[in-house]
């Protein structure tokens, strides 16, 4: 019954990964200051006997030391996310995303920790020249989000290395699902457009529409980590993502359509995710099996979920992205 640690276990990917570790039957210590999570996320799993939650910032080192004792594996998932917020806040994403892994790496060091799994981010491509893009293309991030996760990455995998753990790093490409973040920030598709589907309102399409994302379904992206989890692998960065990519067009038909309105194409956003998947199936045998319809049908059973967020109206958008306009834009 080996114990695990998971940072950010209330959040949306790690509560997921809480419920799947508990099901394996391990002892679950779930670590959140809840900025992003929620307790609701963890209803299921904290009636379980093998589950332990502990409210904590993860840059808090002395606070989290004594968590990690015992443990074998640490899934770690805790940070900042979005991208207005970044450009606005830099200097807090710094802290949570880059001192928060180091705080996690030397707790996990002097613990005697077997082996450490990141989830890492794709947007540290930025603007990609390969599609799909494979995980040795350019790293040029965008935003400050995205440099902060990179960072963090490179101290999971410099750690693993000096210190002898088992270190992997996961870039996740836009998963999305039940029990996603709902901070009220403007962000990511599904977001932003369930809130409108639920009140009524016109979809806020970025550009016309054509733009693709590789979107990944969050049960999915558990999968990958439970299958890196139980494998001999080590210092390896993989990309996890559906393999595919669908316009957001499509993603607005499959939420049964409805009227649309048109925004400005923002600046620093590629045109196109799309994962090279071909590693992480290799090494690992793992493979997505959730398609974009699927996963869409399921999370239409979940619309509770996003019942309480700001409903986004184009001049609330423009508003709540004026920085990412002013700081992202090229100006000659």
């Amino acid at each position: 019954m080996k114990k695990v640690v998971v940072t950010g276990g209330a959040g949306f990917i790690g509560s997921h990964l809480v419920d799947r570790l508990l099901k394996e039957k391990r002892r679950v210590v779930a670590i959140d200051n809840l900025s992003n999570g929620a307790l609701k996320n963890l209803e299921r799993a904290r009636s379980h006997p093998l589950f332990s939650f502990y409210r904590a910032d993860v840059s808090n080192r002395e606070r989290i030391r004594p968590l990690f004792r015992g443990a074998d594996t640490v899934f770690h998932l805790a940070a900042l996310a979005d991208i207005v917020p970044s450009v606005q806040r830099p200097a807090d994403y710094f802290r949570a995303n880059v001192d928060g892994t180091l705080s996690v790496m030397e707790c996990a060091r002097h613990a005697g920790v077997r082996q450490v799994l990141y989830a890492a981010s794709s947007s540290c491509y930025g603007i990609p020249d390969r599609y799909p893009t494979p995980e040795g293309a350019g790293i040029r991030p965008q935003y400050p989000y995205a440099l902060t996760k990179f960072l963090g990455e490179q101290i999971v995998l410099h750690w693993g290395q000096v210190y002898k753990i088992k270190a992997n790093s996961l870039r996740f490409f836009n998963v999305y699902g039940p029990r996603a973040r709902t901070n009220g920030t403007y962000g990511a598709v599904f977001k932003v457009f369930l809130p409108q589907k639920i009140h009524g309102m016109p979809f806020t399409i970025v550009g016309d529409g054509r733009q693709t994302r590789d979107f990944t379904y969050v049960a999915d992206v558990v999968e990958a980590f439970s299958a890196v989890a139980n494998s001999e692998l080590k210092n390896q960065v993989m990309n996890v993502g559906s393999g595919k990519t669908v316009s957001v067009n499509t993603i607005i038909r499959l939420l049964g359509g409805g009227k649309t309105v048109r925004l400005p194409k923002r600046p620093g956003e590629p045109d196109r995710t799309f994962a090279d998947i071909s590693k992480i199936k290799k090494l690992t045998g793992w493979k997505p099996r959730v398609s974009i319809e699927n996963g869409i049908r399921m999370l239409l059973k979940h619309l509770d979920d996003f019942q309480d967020l700001p409903v986004w109206t184009p001049d609330k958008i423009e508003k709540a992205t004026q920085d990412w306009f002013y700081y992202l834009e090229e100006r000659g």
